[in-house]
């Protein structure tokens, strides 16, 4: 298995996917995180900000706006120890955030409200894996 993290969409076929229908009822994206040791924001301004202090701030507004969408972070964690399998290097965080469906995820996602916040996200993030789930039937 290969794994490529990256920070945005980089084909045009998996931005073309993210605006299909997706599945019926809620979504919970699982979004692996790996931060950049210092921030490094695309404008070139200076900052002292490691890259998870950058990716708090992004954090901390997306937390307020996914609500507008209908949705809610439900999970945040640190990464601490790997108990199986094998990678060459853990992600340093992992949270969830639920979706009313992929459609309020990807208007959320355009909107000049979280290309503002998304600044100090990519000058944060090293890269991640944004993994798309629903709910099985063992819910409770």
């Amino acid at each position: 298995m290969e794994v490529t993290n990256e920070v945005l969409p980089t084909s045009p076929e998996r931005i073309a996917d993210m605006m299909e229908p997706g599945p019926d009822g809620p979504i919970y994206m699982l979004n692996l995180l790996k931060f950049k040791e210092h921030a490094e924001y695309e404008d070139g301004r200076e900052t002292n900000l490691s890259g998870r202090e950058a990716y708090e701030i992004y954090g901390r507004e997306v937390s307020k706006l996914i609500g507008e969408y209908g949705g809610e972070v439900t999970f945040v964690a640190d990464v601490t120890f790997l108990a199986l399998g094998q990678v060459e290097d853990l992600w340093d965080e992992v949270a969830i955030a639920k979706y009313p469906n992929r459609a309020a995820l990807w208007e959320m996602s355009i909107s000049p409200e979280w290309q503002a916040i998304g600044v100090h996200r990519a000058a944060g993030l090293a890269g991640q894996l944004n993994i798309e789930t629903v709910a099985s039937a063992f819910e409770s």
